[in-house]
């Protein structure tokens, strides 16, 4: 079989799909899911020079890589977004790699990173419970699997639970923004100087994982673009609205930290909303009970962005499966009245809880495992854009005859330029967020791991490489269990754009051979 044709299992699927999503729905799902409130604070540990960073970025990357995605996105509009394009441009092989390094990325930051968070501001701000301890569990446990419940329902549906949240995220950073000021107003700013932010070579290689994660993930809604209305109009808008959007939400947001909290003073797992305690000061005795709220606020924020990441990232594992990529066709299945794939919603829950268990048994503070799982989904999700980034580019020359609703006014030449230029930084943050410290030797530079960590660099290494090669194996079984699904006959041509699904560009370029 073609890998630019669909199998008889996921062309089957993609008649349960149901045209939900328009352009509001598309960015507001792309704006809970990427904006990733939870890594201000431990991004802003770096100091100043994080804010010059994130402004290098979001000008040397962040735009390229959206100029490359609104094109690939409104062009190859087929369910599954990365996976199909990665399928088209390289094979299946290396679409099944994509697709599980992004997919599973998901569970592991919502079991080991979110739910952290979110136990921890919980702790903190509005009831307190002994860490480890069995409420401790409780909470995690509850957090993961609303966040499954609200990628099971029907997109119609569920679509409002994401919406919502990227609505309660801008007013919590619009209100935290506007506090900010009326506190530096009254009180002044935490010493900070424009020498401050300076860039240097150690806060480069210590930002520049947290911030590509931070600037990830725009592309992400074509996952869903079978159940789009018009992905072909919609799409760029979409991700040029949602980077604004996200680029505002992380500059501001940073600047706004350094400029309260002083730098020594800033932890990962709190740093925003130790922030946020400094500027509510100003409102006097209603200061501790506005603090409650935001705390039941930022968790409800948190749980709906891990909802919309599930909705997303499990759609696209689904589409996998259903075209051989993952077992044998049992998780590519989506719900004949949901439109769901709820067996890979209810795996992504699983995966989290075995995630959430193994991060409780890392020796350490909370702040420590939150790091140290966070970056794990940070390896995963770059290691992934190693493959998708190449695809784009490849995706723009082989198929130069195929209508594109928006192309870059770029020639093919500036379009790898732009490719290339996102590769290199993918790489860099993927190779520092494996092997921390690494680089840092290599020019001389002081690096104190446990001190950075938390935890020993043998223990750090362990979870990291032994996480990967975990993922290796699976894939490597999964795509193995799916030949069967492989072998079975594809499509015709034209049940290849049936309903629930785009016409498939390498599709309808052989037929017109």
């Amino acid at each position: 079989m073609s890998d630019n044709t669909p199998t008889a299992l996921a062309d089957e699927q993609t008649q349960h799909l149901k045209k939900s999503l328009g352009r509001f729905d598309i960015v507001f799902l792309i704006v809970a899911a990427v904006v990733s409130v939870e890594v201000l604070g431990q991004v802003s540990t770096f100091g100043a020079e994080t804010f010059t960073w994130a402004l290098v970025l979001a000008v040397f990357f962040l735009l390229p890589y959206g100029l490359i995605f609104a094109e690939i996105g409104s062009t190859f509009t087929g369910e599954g977004g990365v996976y199909v394009w990665v399928r088209r441009a390289f094979g299946r092989p290396l679409a099944a790699l994509a697709s599980l390094l992004t997919w599973v990325t998901q569970p592991v930051w919502v079991g080991g990173s979110m739910a952290f968070i979110a136990a921890e501001t919980w702790n903190h701000y509005v009831s307190a419970f002994e860490e480890g301890s069995v409420t401790d569990y409780l909470f995690k446990l509850v957090f993961i699997w609303l966040t499954v419940l609200a990628a099971v329902v029907s997109l119609a549906r569920g679509k409002w639970i994401p919406t919502v949240g990227a609505f309660l995220k801008i007013v919590f950073l619009l209100f935290f923004l506007v506090t900010t000021g009326i506190y530096a107003a009254k009180n002044g700013f935490a010493g900070i100087s424009a020498g401050d932010f300076s860039p240097t070579l150690t806060g480069l290689l210590g930002v520049t994982p947290l911030l590509l994660f931070s600037y990830l993930g725009f592309e992400s809604g074509n996952s869903a673009a079978g159940e789009m209305k018009n992905p072909a109009r919609d799409v760029p808008i979409s991700i040029a609205r949602a980077c604004a959007i996200a680029a505002a939400s992380y500059l501001l947001p940073i600047f706004a930290i350094l400029l309260v909290v002083p730098a020594d003073d800033i932890t990962g797992v709190g740093g925003l909303l130790e922030a946020v305690a400094t500027v509510y000061s100003v409102y006097g005795p209603a200061a501790p009970a506005m603090l409650t709220v935001t705390g039941v606020i930022f968790a409800v924020i948190l749980m709906t962005q891990g909802a919309a990441w599930m909705i997303i990232s499990d759609r696209m594992q689904a589409m996998a499966a259903a075209d051989g990529a993952f077992f044998g066709g049992f998780f590519g299945r989506f719900h004949p009245r949901l439109g769901t794939p709820v067996r890979v919603n209810f795996l992504s829950g699983l995966v989290a809880t075995v995630f959430m268990i193994a991060a409780m048994q890392i020796t350490g503070s909370g702040g420590s495992i939150f790091a140290v799982v966070l970056t794990i989904s940070i390896s995963t999700f770059l290691l992934s854009y190693l493959i998708v980034i190449p695809s784009a580019i490849r995706l723009r020359t082989r198929f130069p005859d195929v209508v594109r609703p928006f192309r870059v006014p770029t020639g093919n030449a500036g379009f790898r330029v732009l490719g290339i230029l996102c590769f290199a930084w993918v790489l860099l943050g993927s190779w520092v967020a494996v092997f921390p410290g690494t680089l840092e030797s290599v020019f001389g530079l002081e690096y104190d791991f446990e001190e950075i960590w938390g935890v020993s660099q043998g223990t750090f290494e362990l979870f990291t490489l032994g996480t990967l090669a975990v993922l290796a194996l699976l894939g490597a079984v999964g795509y193995v269990r799916g030949r069967s699904v492989r072998s079975a006959s594809g499509p015709s041509i034209a049940r290849a754009d049936g309903p629930g699904s785009e016409p498939d560009p390498g599709l309808v370029k052989a037929d017109a051979r």
